[in-house]
């Protein structure tokens, strides 16, 4: 039988645990689950801490200790009873110190350790609702999205801090869920770069349903066109309700005879206006994304990313929780992403680009992106520089015609006094990179602060939610220049130091693969072919879809060697694309379909 000491040490330690959680649910915004705390909680089921918010909860109980738990506690305490007994068990655990300790040293002590805890927490998060939730926890206050809307009264500025966002995607997440948007169902946004964009797309995660991206129209003179392939794609997705803004609306409505499984269009403004006006969470009530079947795991899809194509056959890349955070993390390695980091962006958000590597990968990171819409770029695209100048912006990424269009179009007078020297990370992907265009760009800019060595071509497609390789930093674009003749005639890529276009052909290197990836380069029969020998280029990694969604014909020819059957492993993905390796690193020649064959030769656009 325990004694009076040891059953009240048990009491005390019990006590303080509680008041731990209490004050980690506090600040995760869920005080509704605080009336069904109690010793025999469970964790995951009643008070909503996932994987995530298990850890940081351990690291505050391991301050307020002045312990070190076991790993496996992590996995294996699922109620503050099982936490208490784990505590006095521990090694060095001294109950004398909790009762007599200093509560206000305690919290000093805790709250150091949360901000020392910040960076490498996050990669524990299984899904994006746990980086939203993670963020809005850590960085509630800190500036996220400095967003630039276009507007009939011209433009439109507003700022969305993390705590901002989250608090506004659940609120979202509640009027969708009680719209009747299950689990799993699929939501369309048909949105330009706006808040709008930003709250609905949290809101579609935080309620558990699949985001489904479609860019909205720009020609009225091609509505028609426009309206059959978007219908498609929605009916391909079986998407229950789309959600736009109030000048695409009619163009909306036209769909919804075409879709049969589209119950609903909405304006997402009013949506938001309803879901702001909504009552509050009863007690003890819990968050839509963490109870019943609306809690995500990592390999539930997150996202339906569709390709080009035509219009009677829409390609869904099928993206789940894990995929994104994957290629999120390993671009992030790869661009040696930091807090003092700062994105620049005008890439539409229904695009691989800007949605998952302008906004989604610095959400995981925490660092705030200045984001305007395609046409003030299109427009101005002074802009674009001026918002590094106004932000001390690090990073960004665009196709190759945008450095191109910067160029040509940008005076002097237009970027007077701007200062590019905070530049570090200028991406350039999306479509081939042109050689001669890193060299104008770089030569036009470097007055203006702008460094060769901040390039770095790229590649990446939707089927590998993002990025595939990606070069080092701070060494510049690396060109390789090979033999026209040979390479056409034969793919061989033979190095020469001849100058002339007739006589050479030019190739800008992407670098390597992602941390974790692979990337193989192929003959027609799948083998693998020497260095310098061009062929097809395949890979695989945690990032790769499994699939198209719904489309079980287009999902066999991507995948040449079939699904993966075990845990851990990963199939090939056919990329469509043609390239070659030279001392490790990768060069896209052009995609297959791009490429013309005349006289056994291949014949490149440039």
């Amino acid at each position: 039988m325990a004694t009076p000491v040891t059953q009240l040490d048990r009491s005390a330690v019990g006590q303080r645990v509680l008041d731990v959680i209490r004050g980690l649910l506090d600040e995760l915004g869920s005080q509704g689950a605080l009336p069904l705390l109690n010793p025999d909680s469970q964790l995951d089921r009643d008070l909503g801490l996932g994987s995530l918010e298990r850890v940081e909860l351990l690291a505050r109980l391991e301050t307020t200790f002045h312990i070190r738990l076991p790993d496996r506690v992590a996995a294996e305490a699922n109620t503050p009873e099982h936490l208490a007994r784990a505590i006095l068990t521990a090694p060095g655990a001294n109950v004398k110190d909790v009762e007599a300790g200093s509560v206000l040293r305690a919290s000093v002590t805790a709250q150091k350790l949360y901000r020392a805890a910040t960076d490498r927490g996050v990669f524990s998060a299984e899904t994006l609702i746990e980086v939203l939730r993670y963020r809005a926890a850590h960085d509630a206050q800190r500036a996220h999205l400095w967003i630039t809307e276009d507007s009939d009264a011209g433009e439109r500025r507003c700022t969305l801090t993390f705590g901002e966002l989250y608090a506004a995607g659940n609120r979202c997440a509640a009027e969708l869920a009680r719209r009747g948007v299950p689990a799993g169902g699929r939501v369309a946004l048909m949105l330009p770069t706006s808040r709008a964009f930003f709250v609905s797309y949290a809101g579609i995660l935080l309620a558990g349903a699949i985001p489904v991206p479609i860019y909205p129209p720009f020609r009225a003179d091609r509505i028609e066109e426009y309206a059959a392939r978007q219908s498609a794609i929605l009916n391909n997705a079986e998407v229950g309700l789309l959600l736009t803004f109030r000048r695409a609306e009619s163009v909306a409505k036209l769909l919804r005879p075409r879709v049969p499984s589209l119950s609903g269009v909405l304006d997402a403004e009013k949506l938001m206006e309803s879901a702001d006006k909504a009552p509050p969470l009863s007690p003890g009530a819990l968050p839509l994304h963490v109870t019943g079947s609306r809690a995500r795991q990592g390999s539930d899809i997150a996202l339906l990313q569709y390709t080009s194509g035509s219009t009677g056959d829409p390609k869904g890349v099928m993206l789940t929780h894990a995929n994104l955070l994957a290629n999120i993390r390993a671009i992030g390695e790869a661009v040696e992403l930091g807090p003092d980091d700062v994105g620049i962006s005008w890439l539409p958000l229904y695009h691989d680009m800007g949605l998952i590597g302008a906004w989604l990968t610095l959400l995981h990171f925490g660092i705030p992106l200045s984001v305007m819409s395609p046409l003030a770029f299109l427009t101005r695209p002074q802009r674009w520089l001026q918002a590094f100048h106004k932000h001390r912006g690090t990073i960004s990424a665009a196709p190759n015609f945008a450095y191109e269009l910067c160029v040509r179009k940008i005076a002097d007078k237009d970027i007077q006094g701007v200062d590019l020297s905070s530049w570090r990370a200028a991406l350039n992907g999306a479509e081939p990179v042109n050689p001669e265009t890193l060299d104008r760009f770089a030569e036009r800019f470097a007055g203006y602060g702008f460094r060769r060595e901040a390039q770095l071509p790229v590649y990446g497609l939707a089927e590998a939610a993002l990025a595939v390789t990606v070069p080092p930093l701070d060494r510049g674009p690396l060109i390789d220049r090979v033999e026209r003749e040979t390479f056409t005639a034969q793919g061989r890529a033979v190095p020469t130091t001849l100058s002339s276009n007739d006589a050479a052909i030019a190739f800008v290197s992407s670098g390597k693969p992602l941390s974790g990836h692979d990337v193989c380069i192929v003959d027609e029969n799948g083998t693998a072919v020497p260095d310098r020998r061009e062929g097809f280029l395949w890979f695989r990694g945690p990032s790769a879809t499994s699939g198209y969604y719904r489309n079980p014909k287009a999902t066999a020819a991507l995948l040449p060697c079939g699904p993966a059957t075990q845990d851990g492993e990963y199939s090939w993905v056919n990329s469509g694309d043609r390239a070659y390796r030279a001392d490790g690193e990768i060069y896209v020649t052009g995609r297959v379909k791009d490429i013309i064959i005349k006289g056994g030769r291949n014949l490149y656009p440039h």
